[in-house]
C-alpha cells in the first residue's frame, strides 16, 4: 500500500530537479545578460558568450577573456574566407587591390588578439593600469583593422554584388566581435580585479 506514496515522492523530486534546473539556467542567463549590458551589439553578445555564464558568472575578468576569445575565433574564420576568396576570385582592379589589404588587416587582427588574450591570462594587480592600456591598445587596434578593409570596399571604383557584399557582412559581424570584447575589457579596466592575489 505504499506504493502511490513512492509515486507521489517521484513526481515531486522530479518536479524539485526540474524547477532547480530552470533556476540554474535563468541564473547563468542572467549572469550573461548583466556582463553584455555594457556591449553595443547585446544581442550578438549574448548569444555568443552565453556558454560561459556557469563559469565567467560575475567575474569582468573571465567575461573579457571569453569575449576575446569568441572574437579571435571568428576573425580567425573571416580571415580564412579571405585567404580562400582571394585564390578563386575573379576581382580586378581596385577590388583585388581592397582584398589583399584585407587580408593583411586580419593577419594584424588575429595577431592583435593574441596579445590581448596573452594580457588577459597574465593579469597581475601591480601591473593592472599598464596591461588595460594595452589591452585597449590592441583591441582598439583590431576594431581599426576590420573598418579598414570596410574602407577599401566603400570606394566608387569598387566592384559591386553579391561576393563583395557578402565580404562586407562577414567582416562588419567580426567587427561587432570586436566592438563587445572592447566594452568587455573596459568594464574589467573600470571594476578592477577584486581579489586577485599578488603575482
Amino acid at each position: 500500500m505504499a506504493y502511490p506514496n513512492v509515486f507521489v515522492t517521484s513526481i515531486f523530486v522530479a518536479f524539485l530537479i526540474t524547477v532547480a534546473q530552470l533556476v540554474a539556467v535563468h541564473g547563468d542567463q542572467s549572469y550573461v545578460e548583466e556582463a553584455c549590458s555594457v556591449t553595443r551589439y547585446r544581442d550578438l553578445c549574448i548569444h555568443s558568450l552565453a556558454s560561459f555564464s556557469s563559469i565567467a558568472k560575475k567575474s569582468p575578468s573571465v567575461w573579457a577573456r571569453a569575449g576575446v576569445s569568441v572574437t579571435l575565433g571568428e576573425t580567425k574564420n573571416v580571415a580564412q574566407y579571405l585567404v580562400n576568396l582571394n585564390k578563386h576570385n575573379n576581382m580586378n582592379g581596385k577590388s583585388r587591390v581592397a582584398l589583399s589589404d584585407c587580408i593583411e588587416c586580419f593577419a594584424n587582427a588575429i595577431d592583435e588578439l593574441h596579445k590581448s588574450l596573452g594580457v588577459l591570462r597574465r593579469l597581475s594587480r601591480t601591473t593592472f593600469v599598464t596591461q588595460m592600456g594595452d589591452l585597449n591598445t590592441w583591441l582598439s587596434a583590431a576594431l581599426t583593422d576590420g573598418n579598414t578593409c570596410l574602407d577599401g570596399f566603400s570606394e566608387g571604383d569598387c566592384e559591386k554584388g553579391q561576393q563583395i557584399k557578402s565580404l562586407q557582412n562577414r567582416v562588419l559581424r567580426a567587427n561587432r566581435f570586436t566592438s563587445n570584447a572592447l566594452a568587455l575589457a573596459n568594464k574589467l579596466a573600470a571594476t578592477g580585479l577584486g581579489s586577485l592575489p599578488e603575482p
